[in-house]
């Protein structure tokens, strides 16, 4: 059976995520992994209908505290009933957001206290963190004019310039901190030079 693998990927608003998973989760595939294309907040059925209550309404319709506990009820309605499962199955789970998102969202950007991400981080996710983290950095403007582009703004593109200038730093400070599961990528870079950045940094850490 082929090894499972967890990857996630993080960064600011505009960055390519999403289709950045895609390619990644195509390239894997490939090469004949089985591989789950999943991400947060949502990923499973109970987790969708509380990622709808975050992105949409007012940027302040949720205190620090009560968005972060929503991020986390998500979470493990995802780790439950879709990431640990798929692993279980010896596939391999690329995830659009994790944890991560938590920390420079409701904690960096927000004010949610470090202390009580870690705890429910434990309570939830316990020992099923990402083997491989790659976080795809832009400067601010250039990530905003992107999601501009896109149309059809959620809540939190509708935060200002200085909420994602804390994000972007936020996530740098993790990469820094966690040089072991973390690569930052250039994500200013065109489409298939960042694929050819995360594919460099996939398969000289992980065996593929």
């Amino acid at each position: 059976m082929t090894q499972a693998r967890f990857i996630t990927l993080e960064g600011g608003e505009g960055a390519g995520k999403s289709t950045q998973a895609r390619r990644l989760a195509a390239r894997l595939m490939e090469r004949g992994h089985r591989v789950t294309l999943t991400r947060e907040p949502g990923g499973a059925p109970g987790a969708e209908a509380i990622r709808d209550l975050l992105v949409s309404g007012d940027t302040g319709r949720w205190t620090p505290l009560a968005e972060t506990l929503l991020h986390f009820a998500a979470r493990e309605d995802h780790l439950s009933r879709t990431i640990r499962p798929a692993l279980g199955r010896g596939e391999w789970v690329i995830s659009d957001r994790f944890v991560d998102s938590t920390f420079a969202y409701q904690g960096a950007a927000q004010g949610s206290a470090r202390d009580t991400i870690e705890v429910l981080g434990k309570m939830v996710i316990g020992g099923d963190m990402p083997e491989l983290t790659l976080i795809l950095d832009l400067p601010v403007d250039v990530g905003l004019a992107r999601s501009h582009a896109r149309g059809g703004e959620d809540r939190y593109e509708r935060m200002g310039p200085a909420f994602h200038e804390t994000l972007r730093q936020a996530f740098l400070a993790i990469a820094k901190a966690q040089p072991e599961r973390c690569v930052t990528i250039d994500a200013t870079a065109d489409e298939d030079e960042v694929a050819r950045q995360i594919w460099h940094s996939v398969t000289s850490r992980l065996p593929v």
